[in-house]
């Protein structure tokens, strides 16, 4: 085995070289679309990831009305929405900073891309760790009362009253600019500040807070995050690298490199099966891993079969790793059923990608965006350039496709629902008969756009609009540093008293993006192509009030309609362990 996942992997630059040329050839679409450069056309090259939770936290997806339970290593992005409820703390990760929210705060990715993490913060407390500010990149968090701007990586504490009337930010270390109100202020490490009003903004320096519980906590994670070792092998860009220390080890293996080992899984345990596919946009069908570590394996790297073991191999070690939702080829065919109580099922599988393997998005993006989540995420890629003609996908031989296969019935991905339990063993003839497809040939459920189970909506008023912020009509004098350990003449309740109606007013200084066309109208559109994500223009055409339109993309291999369910004989029954 081991010599097989070798030359395999020695054969990495050839099997990225003809994929990239067969995409080049079959997404002929070039120059056709007019929107050939647009880098809005490329999906995010980073994500937030749920990286831990205490006590109910509340999660609403973008474009959804339904509220759920959050869930952890699920994959944040713009527009969604989160809550943490009386004694509840929950940890966002997105690469090299850190989003903690206390008890009682409403939060709001706003925009989350390759340049900015915009943040709102309706109320609540918030603790954000930056470390490392990227050139060019933003980070900001809209309050009520202001924005706030990181100028310079560090540790800043944000708190927002009830009624959105009090703002008060606490910077550690580093330095952010406040703006808001025709004025703006930059606080440097050590100094604190109170914003009032929202027309008029008023700034008033105050002291710097003693640290509570939150803060100490935070500061743990923090500490947790900087001491990992495993930042000697994976990017500190990837979310989730720090919990390989804790759950598994590394080793230095013969042809690969170091690679990662899971401690404690469970006898036969395979990627991409002990957990379920989820829908988000703009990538569509996301895997969720059901163990606590499982995130940055199964959105970057490969996983490598080595003797009888399972191990992750990460990618290079990049300024910018790119995120995928899953690093997998999924297998069908028309032919793909088989027959449960007298009648036929439509059957979904999929295998892990080897480590010389090519990923081929199932979304929408552009030919740059396909060779970067490539080149950073397999290590000692040469010769990518390289072109050679491929003229059918089904006969790239991929290493894990015999060996690491799940197959399910097409209602479990519908409907979001736990994979391992509903899996059905296939035999090799029927895999063998099976093909390569571009994606599932299914569409979502409402369930499957859900972190969670469906819960109550939490006490938050309605989601909250955007005001922009007016410039400053003259500079305004930094504070003197107040003392760290001063007490604070000010505090905000986190008991929040009778709420105002009126829906409150962010004030923001990069503009928002327009917001999420609902989950049930895109849905209602993609009946002609399931399971694939509308494509950008789609998207701009149903706000425009116009029917979105056909998909211009090739896929690759080309996505072929579901004809009428073929029977295929009943599986072979699971062996026992």
């Amino acid at each position: 085995m081991k010599t097989r996942n070798a030359k395999a992997f020695r054969s990495c630059a050839l099997a990225i070289a003809l994929f990239l040329a067969a995409i080049v050839s079959a997404t002929g679409r070039e120059g056709a679309t007019g929107q050939e450069n647009s880098a809005a056309e490329n999906p995010p090259a980073r994500v937030a990831r749920l990286s831990f939770i205490k006590g109910s936290v509340s999660f609403l997806r973008a474009g959804v009305q339904q509220w759920s339970d959050a869930a952890l290593n699920y994959p944040v992005t713009t527009g969604d929405r989160i809550y943490t409820d009386k004694g509840a703390r929950t940890e966002l990760q997105v690469g090299n900073f850190t989003v903690r929210l206390s008890e009682h705060t409403d939060l709001t990715v706003t925009n989350l891309n390759d340049q900015i993490l915009q943040l709102g913060l309706q109320e609540g407390t918030l603790r954000l760790s930056v470390y490392q500010l990227p050139s060019g990149g933003t980070i900001e968090v809209d309050t009520p009362n202001g924005a706030v701007t990181v100028v310079q990586p560090g540790e800043v504490r944000i708190q927002v009253d009830p009624n959105g009337d009090l703002t008060e930010v606490a910077v550690n270390s580093g330095s952010v600019e406040l703006t808001g109100g025709g004025v703006s202020q930059t606080l440097q490490s050590g100094q604190a500040a109170k914003l009032t009003g929202h027309d008029e903004v008023a700034i008033v320096s105050i002291p710097l807070p003693k640290a509570d519980d939150f803060d100490k906590w935070c500061e743990a994670r923090d500490r947790h995050i900087s001491s990992s070792k495993s930042a000697r092998y994976v990017s500190r860009g990837i979310p989730g690298f720090d919990d390989l220390d804790e759950y598994g080890t590394w080793e230095d293996v013969a042809d690969y490199g170091p690679i990662w080992y899971p401690a404690g899984v469970v006898v036969g345990w395979v990627p991409y099966r002990f957990g379920r596919w989820v829908w988000v946009g703009p990538w569509g069908w996301t895997w969720v891993e059901d163990e606590p570590w499982g995130f940055c394996q199964f959105h970057y790297g490969r996983w490598v079969h080595v003797g009888v073991r399972w191990g992750w191999l990460p990618g290079p070690i990049v300024p910018g790793p790119v995120y995928a939702p899953a690093f997998v080829a999924f297998v069908g065919g028309p032919s793909f059923s088989i027959t449960i109580g007298g009648g036929p099922v439509s059957l979904t599988a999929w295998f892990p990608l080897g480590p010389g393997e090519p990923f081929f998005p199932w979304y929408h993006c552009r030919e740059t965006y396909i060779r970067e989540v490539n080149i950073t995420n397999v290590r000692n890629i040469t010769n990518i350039t390289n072109i050679v003609n491929v003229t059918n996908i089904n006969n790239v031989h991929y290493a894990y496709r015999s060996i690491a296969t799940t197959a399910v019935p097409a209602n479990v991905l519908r409907n979001g629902a736990p994979v391992a339990r509903q899996m059905v063993r296939l035999t090799p003839q029927q895999l063998e008969r099976a093909q390569i497809v571009p994606h599932p040939n299914v569409n979502p459920t409402l369930r499957a756009a859900l972190p969670g189970k469906p819960v109550t909506p939490p006490p938050v008023r309605p989601q909250a609009s955007f005001t922009a912020a007016r410039e400053a009509p003259r500079a305004v004098r930094t504070p003197p540093p107040i003392s760290r350990t001063a007490p604070i003449s000010e505090r905000i309740s986190p008991l929040a008293p009778a709420r105002t109606a009126a829906p409150p007013k962010l004030i923001t200084r990069v503009p928002p993006p327009p917001p999420h066309v609902p989950f049930t109208v895109q849905r209602q559109y993609m009946t002609q192509h399931p399971g694939r994500y509308l494509e950008p223009q789609q998207i701009e055409n149903i706000r425009a009030g116009r029917r979105p339109g056909p998909m211009l993309d090739r896929e690759f291999p080309p996505h072929v309609a579901s004809p009428p369910h073929v029977r295929m004989a009943p599986p072979a029954p699971p062996r026992k362990q």
